[in-house]
């Protein structure tokens, strides 16, 4: 990436009509994330939350066209590859990679969310070229099987994220697979919606946008899915049917990966009171625990107050700091000579915190909190 700049990332897919998926999803995600996105497309499509109502695909020659403008005057830190359209059209979008020393992400896309076939079998047979040109190939599980199967591609070298999404249950289970015995899994409450129109378009473009900004291929994993969940959960509910994810609405703070102000705790006397205050001055209530003495407030930008009654004020402040690699920087501070009065645990509220003292004796937080940051379970 060039210094002071924001990530290149140029993305190989098709047009979605109702920019629930393909090129419209990968825009959002790429520019949400802190990047600049370019893009080669490779079909045009009339299509809504209810289905695929026709595709119109674009000529080979053009698709290869547009990586050539971008790559000969912008440059590309990292390339998403999403529908095809041809199998013509990936072996020639193979031929033009083949050149670049950038991160490429394919997510082998063959049937939209509400069923439409968008690759025919010699488009699949064509993947493998593809497969074997980039850094990590992202399958659902019918995806999968329609390439071989697991074993079969690790054999032949090729990583896979495979996604969990198809599979029963209230879990969704993720598998990295980098190669036979290297592995990492992530598990993830299944997240009840019909708006999950584009969930694989950004999670692969999520990817391809972490890695084109330099992180580790885990790291920017975890920050996809993170970013996918969100997304998922702020959906606006459009349409009749697999509506659009809500990527306009995950904020920063929930992707930084340095340490952020999120959160402060005062100390009042009087509960009632205190809430009418912060209700009149502006912010939303999202928690109310009058047993606990406890409340906190929203405000838009996602920094959030909260009150806890105490008869001794002074001492009940806390300030709170979110850093999604809490442990690592814990030890740091540690080896810096910090005491800590608690060292990382697992809370029962879905958080992990790490606690010590500031010079003058307020007490500092340090906690990670994934999407229970703002999806607790115990948000009004």
């Amino acid at each position: 990436m060039t210094e002071g700049k924001p990530a290149r990332v140029l993305i190989i897919a098709g047009s979605d009509s109702g920019g629930g998926a393909g090129i419209q999803a990968d825009i959002k995600t790429v520019t949400m994330l802190g990047g600049h996105a370019m893009t080669s497309i490779t079909a045009i499509t009339a299509q809504n939350t209810l289905g695929v109502d026709a595709v119109h695909m674009v000529p080979t020659q053009m698709v290869i066209d547009q990586i050539a403008a971008v790559v000969s005057d912008i440059g590309v830190d990292s390339v998403k590859i999403g529908m095809i359209g041809s199998a013509d059209t990936a072996h020639a979008v193979a031929d033009s990679l083949a050149e670049l020393s950038c991160p490429i992400v394919f997510d082998p896309v063959m049937v939209s969310t509400s069923g439409a076939v968008l690759a025919d079998a010699d488009t699949i047979s064509a993947f493998e070229r593809l497969m074997r040109l980039a850094t990590l190939t992202t399958p659902n599980l019918p995806e999968l099987e329609a390439l071989g199967g697991k074993d079969a591609l690790l054999a032949r070298r090729i990583p896979l994220l495979v996604k969990g999404g198809h599979a029963d249950g209230d879990q969704i289970i993720d598998e990295l697979h980098l190669a036979p015995g290297q592995s990492e899994v992530w598990t993830g409450d299944r997240i009840e919606t019909r708006s999950t129109h584009g969930t694989g378009c950004t999670l692969a473009t999520a990817i391809a946008a972490g890695l084109g900004q330099g992180m580790e291929l885990i790291t920017a994993v975890e920050r996809a899915r993170l970013f996918v969940r969100l997304a998922l959960h702020d959906a606006p509910g459009l349409g009749l049917g697999h509506g659009p994810m809500g990527h306009q609405f995950v904020r920063e703070d929930a992707m930084v990966s340095g340490p952020s102000l999120n959160q402060v705790t005062v100390g009042c006397r009087d509960y009632a009171a205190s809430i009418d205050f912060y209700k009149t001055l502006g912010l939303q209530q999202i928690v109310d625990s009058p047993s606990n003495g406890y409340a906190r407030f929203e405000v838009p930008n996602g920094v959030t107050l909260s009150i806890h009654a105490s008869d001794d004020i002074g001492t009940s402040t806390v300030v709170y700091f979110e850093s999604k690699r809490l442990d690592a920087w814990v030890t740091e501070l540690s080896s810096q000579g910090y005491a800590f009065e608690q060292m990382p645990q697992d809370e029962s509220w879905g958080w992990r915190e790490a606690r010590l003292f500031d010079p003058s004796g307020n007490i500092v937080c340090l906690y990670s909190a994934g999407e229970n940051r703002r999806y607790p379970a115990w948000r009004i």
